[in-house]
């Protein structure tokens, strides 16, 4: 079995699309998810699986929100091999002075075409530092991402495809759960 990151996008913020985490734990377990655990509020699960059409896991997940909680989220999968890639692919790893608070991957759902990758080269985001790699994205807000008007739903619409963003801290603790839930004593 292999240990799968789910992360759903736009779910408890605000009081828009809210889902209990231990609620979100035992649907992925109704849908034979095998040991789901959830991190923070904002729909993170980890769950191991021996399904290999991982695109069917997305949906059934997607289509059991809907009927459990009433509305549609996108849900997006990474394997922790693929997470794994993306801690070691980190643009700015060797830099000093990066703040993991202000550093984000924002996780794509597709795979852009070549005409929307061009687009996102153009866009202006100084002070911010973006670069994109494959199905993520990695930016780093100087300032902080309340003060910037670098806007990941503008970076989405231009890429054509669903994303969702996760600060570095939270992406080395999914990465850290995934492993321990791939863990043969687990």
């Amino acid at each position: 079995m292999k240990a799968v990151i789910a992360l759903l996008r736009g779910v408890n913020l605000g009081s828009h699309n809210r889902i209990k985490m231990d609620t979100l734990c035992k649907l992925c377990t109704s849908l034979k998810l095998r040991g789901p655990q959830t991190y923070v509020q904002s729909g993170n699960v980890v769950f191991c699986t021996g399904e290999s059409d991982l695109d069917r896991v997305a949906k059934r997940i997607g289509n059991g929100i809907e009927r459990s909680f009433g509305f549609r989220t996108d849900v997006i999968l990474r394997t922790a091999a693929e997470m794994r890639s993306v801690i070691a692919r980190n643009p700015f790893a060797k830099r000093n002075g990066i703040e993991p608070g202000k550093l984000i991957v924002l996780f794509l759902g597709g795979e852009p075409d070549s005409e929307a990758r061009k687009k996102i080269l153009t866009v202006k985001a100084n002070p911010e530092v973006l670069h994109m790699d494959g199905r993520e994205i990695y930016i780093y807000f100087p300032n902080g991402m309340g003060r910037s008007k670098l806007s990941t739903v503008a970076l989405e619409r231009t890429l054509k495809t669903p994303g969702t963003a996760r600060n570095w801290n939270s992406v080395t603790k999914l990465l850290a759960m995934a492993e321990a839930a791939e863990a043969p004593n687990s």
